[in-house]
This record gives structure tokens, sequence and C-alpha cells, in this order.
């Protein structure tokens, strides 16, 4: 199963944490380490694409960086078209 599947939302009475996974009454967000490790890149990859501004939109907890599992959608949807559109397959 994909990580970044939609899942039904919980209620603020039922949170649940796993593999840094952090659902509740707000969206689920992922770590730098979970996004990298989903799409089989390393971190610095993702930094690196934040630096250019084509990574996705994320938020800082403290000192970790977080990302909204709608913004990571977002990011690899535009990702793709993009992608098609070089490849001349339209946007």
């Amino acid at each position: 199963m994909n990580t970044f599947e939609n899942t039904a939302e919980t209620s603020t009475a039922d949170v649940h944490h796993d593999s840094n996974v952090v659902q509740g009454a707000f969206e689920a967000s992922y770590s730098l380490k979970d996004l990298a490790s989903e799409l089989h890149v390393s971190e610095q990859t993702i930094y690196d694409l934040r630096t250019q501004g084509r990574g996705p939109v994320g938020f800082r907890v403290g000192r970790c960086l977080r990302f909204r599992r709608s913004e990571i959608e977002a990011w690899l949807a535009r990702l793709e078209e993009e992608d098609a559109g070089r490849q001349g397959g339209g946007a």
C-alpha cells in the first residue's frame, strides 16, 4: 500500500502515531525521512529541490521539517505535469 494513498480522517479522540506519521484532528504529515524513503531518494535531494523552488511545500515543528499528505500529492502531480510537457505529452 502506498503511504500517500488517501485514508479516512480521524476524530480528535482517535489519534494514532505510526512510523513518524501523525494522524488525528489534523491532516497526516510526514517527516523528511519518511518522504525521502517513500520516493527512494536521499533527504538531500528533497532539500535541494526545495532550495531550487521545485520541492514540496513543508512546514517546521521546532527543528523538524514536516509535509502534509495533500501537499505531497499536489507536488507530485505538478512534477508529473512538468514531465509530461517535456516529453511532448501535453500538460
